[in-house]
């Protein structure tokens, strides 16, 4: 009788153990560990930016900047389609846009200061720019700044993140736009269209602050 109840207790352990590996695999399936959750979604976005058109995004960081705490991601854009265009604007999830970046007087823009994103991002298919600091972004010569933040989209500000990146060197946390977006002008035939271009979530994870 003692040797049926250990048998018993053994069995029961047993199946609670497998249901509890089956209870933890469906929750991070289903998106409930955040680490893990953010990792895929983050892979995700990647993927469907570099390959969106006709303005792809191929490379892209965040980072904080602490001299005044904002978030100062670095954007590679391609032009993939097949046809130039100009970038006249960025959309932020907010549903604003900005024109205008900010520079430290480099690499030919001089005095520093806030320039139109339409004077200096004309892209022929194939071509890259970028937006960037210099300053904290290794290996970039130019500044062709931006910042990403939770307010409202003005200035060189672009709004509506639900997360941006974190004063530690430990936990830099991950630069959140629930959806972006690209404002531009297609060259057809000598034709000039002005066209909105709003994809999904950019999810960027954060570089150690500056």
């Amino acid at each position: 009788m003692v040797c049926m109840k250990a048998q018993g207790a053994t069995e029961y352990l047993v199946l609670l153990a497998v249901v509890l590996i089956v209870a933890l695999v469906s929750v991070a399936l289903l998106g409930f560990f955040p680490g893990m959750a953010s990792d895929s979604q983050r892979q995700q976005s990647e993927m469907y930016w570099r390959g969106a058109q006709p303005i792809s995004i191929t490379e892209w960081a965040a980072e904080l900047w602490t001299g005044d705490s904002t978030t100062f991601p670095y954007l590679r854009i391609r032009n993939s389609g097949a046809y130039p265009v100009r970038i006249t604007g960025i959309v932020g999830a907010d549903n604003a846009k900005i024109t205008v970046f900010y520079t430290g007087a480099s690499c030919g823009i001089s005095p520093a200061g806030y320039y139109n994103m339409s004077d200096y991002f004309y892209l022929s298919p194939g071509e890259e720019k970028y937006f960037g600091f210099s300053s904290i972004h290794a290996g970039l010569t130019c500044d062709r700044e931006v910042v990403m933040r939770i307010g409202t989209s003005a200035g060189y500000y672009i709004g509506g993140a639900t997360s941006v990146c974190a004063n530690s060197n430990s936990t830099p946390g991950t630069m959140v736009m629930p959806s972006m977006g690209f404002e531009y002008i297609e060259y057809i035939d000598n034709q000039q269209i002005t066209k909105r271009q709003i994809g999904k979530q950019v999810i960027i994870k954060c570089l150690p602050p500056g």
